[in-house]
């Protein structure tokens, strides 16, 4: 920044007593050590996670729901003696800078480039759908319990047949979220209708939680007059303004940064709810992550970002895209809170989620959840896995930690559900999906004008002569073109 003053001493003169960059002070009555000191800024943990006002942050600055936070950066920054900070030393000096307190030290030390121990991961129920003990989670009704592992079912059987439907060639494209079930489900039910989902394209399990049909999930797959985008999208692009769940854009990680905006406007509005957004391993590689991280800490944005990391970005492996622990470290590094939680584990995913909106909204700050989980199937109906993965790694998670068996499990020993159920619920739903689809496919297209619409309010001269030529082409060229589109 530049600028101009006829008095450009009494600017800086000015400015050295209220930066306070030349006037740092020793030290004295220190009684705790270096390292303590540090504890102020360190990351805070969710658990407990059974009594939810333990989760607000003592070291927070304290603000009235539906207030702008009072930034601490606009404070004065002169510097002041530190008590009980550093040993009596002359040379432990304390700056009590814009970004917070500066501690010098005589001694060179580089920040190693890997932690000597690994971020935990959050965990409720083992492998065998078993309570771990002294597990802290937030208690699940038996009606919401069976709900999840419903979604959960329904979620499996809907990737299953529309899959086998793209094989037939039924529709164009599709992605499955096998192995991923919890991750959606279970974060699904933790938050509100009122929150705003910005998706991927693996998360259509929110969706179905929050009251998409098997008809409508149809009807996009297939592009029929039905389809709310008009048939515009590929295969699997939902959308719904009344479900609060933004278009799915296939365009990595560009959702990220929205969702910040939407929350620090739901913040402005004084709004009761955050805005959630979903993304993998291979997101966080793309700058809109950084950006969209550091946005949402400094503006305190309610926004939960919730990444799936589940090894691959496509068939590029995690230990090729980053060397850091994960991914819920780089939430410390932009000052946002983190946790990192077993994604197969439905309990765990939805305490953890039912915990951060807690913080989100109430705290007006983001948080960020690494689920760590597996990408069981291809990536696409465009991908071969095996051919740079090894298939018994593929059936190891799809056979031992199938996110899915493991809940059920859990709802068994509660007594909430049985084989009869499961017969019953499984046939029920393949039925439904099956007379879905019959509906879908044999629905009238969307009229080839639809391609120019819902644009411009007055659609321009240039689009009107793209119209007029397709038109045109189609009518010459008939049999390049499909037979069931409406000129």
């Amino acid at each position: 920044m530049a600028f101009y003053s006829k008095n450009p001493r009494n600017i800086i003169n000015n400015l050295k007593s209220k930066v306070g960059l030349w006037s740092l002070m020793k030290q004295s009555h220190s009684t705790c050590s270096y390292s303590s000191c540090l504890n102020t800024i360190h990351l805070h943990r969710f658990l407990p996670l059974t009594t939810l006002p333990q989760f607000t942050n003592p070291d927070s600055i304290s603000h009235k729901k539906g207030h702008f936070p009072h930034f601490q950066r606009f404070q004065s920054t002169t510097t002041e003696k530190q008590i009980d900070s550093v040993p009596n030393d002359e040379h432990n000096q304390v700056l009590d800078f814009p970004g917070g307190k500066v501690v010098f030290s005589p001694e060179m030390r580089f920040l190693s480039e890997s932690p000597s121990v690994y971020s935990q991961c959050y965990r409720v129920l083992d492998d065998n759908g078993q309570l771990i003990s002294h597990s802290n989670f937030v208690l699940v009704s038996e009606e919401v319990a069976v709900k999840m592992y419903s979604n959960m079912v329904t979620l499996q059987t809907l990737d299953t047949i529309f899959y086998e439907a793209q094989r037939q060639g039924r529709i164009s494209f599709y992605v499955t979220s096998i192995g991923e079930e919890a991750i959606n489900i279970a974060s699904a039910a933790a938050l509100t209708s009122d929150d705003i989902v910005f998706p991927q394209y693996r998360e259509p399990g929110v969706l179905l939680w929050r009251g998409f049909t098997l008809q409508e999930f149809a009807n996009q797959c297939f592009g029929n007059k039905a389809d709310y985008g008009k048939g515009r999208q590929m295969p699997i692009h939902y959308g719904s303004n009344k479900l609060n769940y933004f278009t799915v854009s296939s365009t990595i990680a560009t959702q990220i940064p929205h969702a910040v905006g939407a929350a620090y406007s739901l913040k402005m509005d004084k709004k009761d709810a955050c805005a959630v957004t979903y993304f993998g391993d291979g997101g966080t590689s793309e700058g809109d992550f950084h950006a969209a991280m550091n946005f949402a800490a400094v503006t305190e944005s309610p926004v939960i970002f919730i990444c799936r990391n589940n090894g691959w970005a496509i068939s590029t492996p995690t230990s090729d895209q980053f060397r850091s622990d994960g991914i819920a470290v780089r939430g410390q590094a932009y000052g946002v809170r983190s946790i990192r939680v077993d994604g197969n584990d439905a309990l765990a995913m939805y305490s953890a989620v039912h915990s951060a909106r807690h913080m989100a909204v109430n705290e007006h700050r983001p948080i960020l959840i690494e689920a760590v989980t597996y990408r069981v199937g291809h990536h696409s109906t465009s991908d071969d896995s095996t051919k740079y993965r090894p298939a018994d790694e593929i059936e190891w998670w799809r056979m031992a930690r199938d996110p899915v068996t493991r809940f059920r499990k859990w709802i068994e020993i509660n007594g909430w559900w049985g084989s009869e159920a499961e017969s019953q619920l499984r046939s029920s739903i393949r039925s439904q999906l099956l007379h879905a689809i019959q509906i879908a496919e044999r629905a009238e297209k969307p009229p080839v004008n639809d391609l120019f619409t819902d644009v411009y309010d007055n659609i321009p001269s240039n689009l009107r002569q793209q119209e007029k030529l397709l038109k045109e082409t189609i009518n010459r060229h008939p049999k390049d073109y499909p037979a069931d589109v409406p000129i």
